[in-house]
């Protein structure tokens, strides 16, 4: 059902945590399943130097909120902003159908974090 790469993801998550000083801040929810990400971004020079996660959900949301913020560390913004959740179930090696909607989370989460961190950077 699940890939090896989901499991490894999911057993051995990358990146959990918070990061209190956190430069932007992305939370997304599916009311339907009950699952809840929140995306915890450090940046510096418009590049993402750290992130983290904490997840509340199945282990394909776990999976999925790890392989985000392995694939994203490093990048500059708008490559983060590219990030699909096409992109994240295929870095996983797949999902399966009835949990593809945990991808769009992670990957809606990320955006969230970073329209939060450009709000506060236009604020200023």
């Amino acid at each position: 059902m699940y890939s090896e790469k989901v499991m490894d993801h999911f057993n051995n998550p990358r990146n959990v945590g918070m990061i209190p000083d956190a430069d932007g801040v992305g939370q997304v929810g599916n009311p339907t399943c009950g699952d809840i990400m929140k995306i915890y971004l450090k940046i510096k020079d418009n590049v993402i130097e750290d992130i983290k996660f904490k997840t509340f959900g199945c282990g394909a949301a776990v999976a999925t909120s790890s392989m985000v913020t392995e694939l994203v560390k490093g990048m500059s913004l708008d490559e983060a902003m590219n990030v699909s959740n096409q992109m994240v179930a295929e870095a996983l090696d797949g999902l399966p159908p009835q949990k593809m909607h945990c991808s769009n989370l992670a990957a809606d989460a990320l955006h969230a974090a970073i329209e939060n961190y450009r709000r506060k950077e236009a604020g200023k």
